[in-house]
C-alpha cells in the first residue's frame, strides 16, 4: 500500500511517500516546496515528481494520503479526513493559526485532485487522549472547561515515535509493541516495573512529554501550541494577567498583542538576535549577554518540565532528545543534564560530543540512560494511516 504523508505549513508543503506492507514500512521518496501560495499547484507538482521518478504511474497507484493534523474541535485520534475534519480544523483555527487553515485547505485540495484516494488525519492531540483529567484540566470555571479550555498537548506523532523507539533502545520490546498498537488497543497495564521515559522534542517548536509504559502522562504544551517552553518566536507560558496589563500600559489592541505573542516573542524576543538557536548560540559565544540569557532561559524551561515528569513518574529510565535542536546540539544536552548526579543521571561527555543517534550517551554508572533520536513523525503518520485503512476494509 502506497501512503503519501502531507506535511503542510502556512507557506510550505513537504511530503514523504511510504510503501507499507504488513509490519514493513519503506520510504520511497521525499520532497517539498517553500513559499507556497497555491496548494493545488504544490500537490500537482508533488504528484508529477513522483510520477517522473517512477514511484507512481498515476494517482490510482496511491492508496492513501495521511495528514499530521494539529487540533480539531471535538475530533482527535486517527480518522477519515473528510469535510467534518475540515470544519473541525477551521472552528479552532484561532488556537493554531499557523497549522489549521493550511491543513484544512490541503485536505480539500487532495479531495479535489484525487477524489478516489482515501484521506486520513492523525491528530497531534491523539497521543494525549489518556492523560488523566486532573492533569489536563485548568482551574477555570466549569463553563470554560465545557467550552474546551484544557491542556490538549501537541507534537503527538513525534513523542509517540519516541515512546516506541526508546522502549526498543532500553530493551523493552514488550512496551515497544504496546506503544505501536496504542491507537488500536489503548493503554495496557504492564507486568513488572514500569518503563518511564521523558521525551524532549526540541526544534522551532518545542515540548516535553512524560511517557509511562508507552502512554503519555502529561506534556508541557497546553490549550494551544503557543504554550509551554519558549518557542522560536512564540511566547510559551505566560501569566494571563500580562495581557490586560500590557494593553493598558502600552495601549496595544488585542490584535497587536496576539501578533507580538505569536510572532515576535519566544527566543527571538529574549535574544534580540534571531529565532534560530544556531544564530543565538553564535552570538552567545561572541559575548552577547542577551543571547546567553535566552539560552539559559530555554535550558531552564526544559529542565523545569523534565523535573516535573521525573517527580510525577517517581523516576526516569530514559531521557530522550529529538527534533533538530535536540539531535544536533551536544552542548544543550549537557546543559539540561548538568548537576543531576544525585538523581542518578550522568551524561558521558565524550559520547555526547560524538552525538551518534540512537546510541546511549549516559555514563556507565548512570541509572538513567540518555539518547538522541532522529524525529520520525511522518513514519508514525504513514503507519497509522495504513492501519486505519486496513481496518476500514
Amino acid at each position: 500500500m502506497n501512503i503519501l504523508v502531507a506535511n503542510l505549513g502556512s507557506t510550505s508543503f513537504k511530503y514523504r511517500l511510504f510503501r507499507c506492507e504488513g509490519a514493513v514500512e519503506t520510504l520511497l521518496a521525499k520532497g517539498g516546496y517553500e513559499r507556497v501560495t497555491d496548494y493545488g499547484e504544490a500537490i500537482d507538482a508533488c504528484l508529477e515528481a513522483l510520477r517522473s521518478a517512477g514511484h507512481l504511474a498515476s494517482g490510482d497507484d496511491l492508496q492513501g494520503v495521511g495528514f499530521k493534523t494539529v487540533l480539531g474541535d471535538g475530533v482527535t485520534g486517527c480518522v477519515d479526513a473528510d469535510e467534518r475534519v475540515e470544519e473541525a480544523l477551521l472552528r479552532c483555527a484561532d488556537l493554531a493559526p499557523a497549522h489549521n487553515p493550511p491543513y484544512a485547505k490541503g485536505i480539500r485540495r487532495f479531495r479535489e485532485r484525487l477524489p478516489r484516494v482515501p484521506r486520513v488525519a492523525l491528530f497531534e492531540t491523539a497521543f494525549y487522549q489518556w492523560v488523566p483529567d486532573y492533569v489536563r484540566s485548568y482551574a477555570v470555571p466549569e463553563s470554560w472547561r465545557k467550552a474546551g479550555v484544557r491542556r490538549h498537548g501537541f507534537h503527538g506523532a513525534s513523542h509517540k515515535y519516541i515512546a516506541e523507539r526508546s522502549a526498543e533502545l532500553l530493551g523493552r520490546d514488550d512496551v515497544a509493541g504496546l506503544a505501536r498498537r496504542l491507537y488500536q488497543d489503548g493503554p495496557r497495564t504492564m507486568p513488572g516495573a514500569p518503563l518511564r521515559v521523558i521525551s524532549c522534542h526540541l526544534g522551532g517548536s518545542s515540548s516535553v512529554t512524560g511517557i509511562c509504559d508507552g502512554v503519555a502522562i502529561g506534556t508541557s504544551m497546553g490549550l494551544s501550541p503557543q504554550s509551554g517552553l519558549p518557542q522560536n518566536n512564540r511566547v510559551g507560558d505566560l501569566d494571563s494577567a500580562a495581557i490586560p496589563f500590557i494593553q493598558k500600559h502600552l495601549g496595544l489592541s488585542a490584535e497587536a498583542v496576539e501578533k507580538q505573542l505569536t510572532r515576535e516573542s519566544g527566543l527571538l524576543a529574549l535574544s534580540g538576535v534571531s529565532n534560530d538557536l544556531r544564530d543565538i548560540r553564535a552570538a552567545c559565544l561572541a559575548g552577547n549577554r542577551q543571547a546567553e540569557m535566552a539560552i539559559d532561559h530555554y535550558i531552564h524551561s526544559i529542565r523545569h518540565w523534565v523535573g516535573a515528569f521525573w517527580i510525577e513518574m517517581g523516576g526516569c529510565d530514559g531521557l530522550v532528545f529529538t527534533g533538530g535542536i535536540g539531535e544536533n546540539n551536544p552542548w544543550l544536552r549537557e546543559g539540561v543534564c548538568a548537576g543531576l548526579g544525585e538523581l542518578g543521571l550522568e551524561i558521558d561527555t565524550d559520547r555526547n560530543t560524538a552525538g551518534a543517534l540512537d546510541t546511549d550517551l549516559a555514563a556507565d554508572d548512570s541509572r538513567t540512560r540518555i539518547f538522541a533520536v532522529a524525529a520520525n513523525e511522518e513514519l508514525v503518520v504513514a503507519r497509522e494511516t495504513y492501519r486505519h485503512l486496513l481496518a476500514r476494509r
